[in-house]
């Protein structure tokens, strides 16, 4: 049977075991030999990382062409109007190409964590929170879709992969669980 952890990656650590350059990883955190990330969060990014010991399960996962829904929290600079959601809807151009539609709504603050560092507040300048959910993974692509209609990301929190959700974790915790993709 596979093995599969849920996992809170914390804002700062790199979503591999090792770094020549001494940076957190994962290995500060998760002591199950064996295991590897199912898709990538940036180092910036921090929420929901499932890893797992099955090539397969992590491909189904993983992988653009398996269709797998992931939600975001997002909070972005200024409160977009509805022509930029629609717009995140109907797919953005980005370099790498279109991105497929994306279902966003902008949400009250999520019961979260605090981030260390936390997010620059800046008087002037409101912040919004987004529900957003894609089925694709270009590399950095929440934050390049919400920075090309004008409201760039500040804070990103993964908190669903497929059938997966952070529920209570704390930044670093872990579970195992037995569901499958």
């Amino acid at each position: 049977m596979a093995t599969i952890l849920l996992l809170n990656k914390p804002f700062g650590v790199l979503t591999t075991f090792t770094d020549p350059d001494g940076r957190p990883t994962l290995a500060d955190h998760v002591d199950v030999p064996g295991v590897y990330a199912a898709g990538r969060l940036d180092r910036d990014s921090e929420g929901l990382l499932v890893l797992t010991d099955d090539g397969k399960h992590q491909h189904t996962l993983a992988h653009p062409h398996e269709g797998k829904t992931k939600g975001y929290w997002v909070q972005v600079e200024r409160m977009p109007d509805e022509q930029a959601l629609e717009q995140l809807r109907g797919g953005i151009e980005i370099k790498g190409g279109k991105t497929k539609p994306a279902q966003v709504r902008i949400i009250e603050e999520p019961k979260i964590w605090e981030r260390t560092p936390p997010v620059r507040f800046r008087k002037t300048v409101p912040t919004c929170w987004l529900d957003l959910h894609i089925s694709e993974g270009m590399n950095r692509q929440v934050r390049r879709m919400t920075a090309a209609v004008g409201h760039p990301t500040l804070r990103l929190i993964r908190y669903r992969v497929g059938p997966y959700e952070l529920g209570e974790l704390t930044p670093g915790q872990w579970v195992r669980t037995n569901k499958s993709p």
